[in-house]
């Protein structure tokens, strides 16, 4: 998956999202909007987050929970690289599902300025 074939990682080591906009859909559902950089091209793409809590942890700190999908067309970032199969078909498909658990920890600086 690294190589220049597919995400060509010795070229662009980083995949990177930087969010424009969060909005709440309903509950601990969210919409996060964002830019999305895969190979060095840059394209819109909407995540679909769910806010799963927020917990002191064992030093003090405070975390916070969420998870977040979407589906992107791999083509769209210029991953074009597939094989024709024997059979039919072809070996990858364009389709791309997008998972993510994430854990933000609150900064020791942003606390003691709250």
């Amino acid at each position: 998956m690294s190589s220049p074939d597919f995400l060509d990682a010795e070229h662009f080591p980083h995949i990177t999202f930087t969010s424009t906009s969060v909005e709440r859909k309903s509950g601990a559902d969210l919409r996060v909007t964002g830019d999305l950089t895969i190979r060095g091209v840059t394209r819109p793409v909407q995540l679909d987050a769910e806010y799963a809590g927020r917990v002191k942890d064992p030093w003090g700190g405070e975390r916070l929970g969420f998870s977040a999908r979407t589906t992107i067309n791999r083509s769209d970032f210029g991953l074009t690289w597939n094989q024709l199969l024997e059979a039919g078909g072809v070996a990858v498909a364009d389709k791309i599902e997008i998972s993510l658990e994430i854990e933000a920890v609150k900064s020791a600086v942003q606390a003691a300025a709250a």
